[in-house]
């Protein structure tokens, strides 16, 4: 079976099967950090400086509130 086979019988599934599907195959998969961008780095500085004053930070409840939700 060919991967366009695979994909196209993957993609009539329903969507909670496709969704356990993609869990699954993601799952399958080693955790690997790609920073093409920076992305990576940013992310790190920006928890560093987090944990270096947690006053920084802001709940879910806050970001939910401000987002108007």
């Amino acid at each position: 079976m060919t991967l366009e086979e695979i994909h196209k019988q993957a993609m009539a599934l329903a969507e909670p099967d496709r969704a356990a599907l993609a869990a699954e195959l993601l799952e399958s998969l080693p955790a690997v950090l790609v920073d093409d961008d920076g992305g990576v780095a940013e992310a790190r500085r920006r928890s560093k400086e987090l944990a270096d004053d947690p006053s920084m930070g802001c709940s879910w409840a806050d970001i939910r509130s401000a987002l108007g939700r």
